[in-house]
């Protein structure tokens, strides 16, 4: 073979690893952790909806059109946290299964 084909054959090489549960300790734990993250993730989320809302709220009551635009934006980005923090799972789960399937 060419040492160009080597090269080819060598990032062709299948290692032979994928995800298995169990094999380490504390997966329990960096579960429980990753979860509560979430959890908090969600709650900062509906604060921020909460006073993005408020802001947008004001800012159109008073004439504050900087304001108003502001707290549009401030939605907008709590929204789409929300759907991402909702989703994460999900999201993960798909593109894993979509990779497992590359060969």
């Amino acid at each position: 073979m060419s040492p160009l084909a080597d090269r080819v054959v060598q990032l062709a090489f299948d290692p032979g690893i994928s995800p298995k549960g169990g094999g380490l300790p504390g997966l329990a734990v960096l579960k429980n952790v990753v979860n509560s993250i979430n959890l908090f993730g969600i709650i900062a989320v509906v604060g921020a909806l909460a006073v993005s809302l408020g802001v947008w709220a004001w800012g159109h009551h008073t004439g504050g059109h900087q304001a108003e635009a502001n707290g549009k934006k401030g939605a907008t980005v709590a929204a789409g946290a929300a759907l991402g923090l909702g989703a994460a799972n999900g999201l993960v789960a798909f593109f894993s299964a979509l990779g497992s399937q590359v060969h």
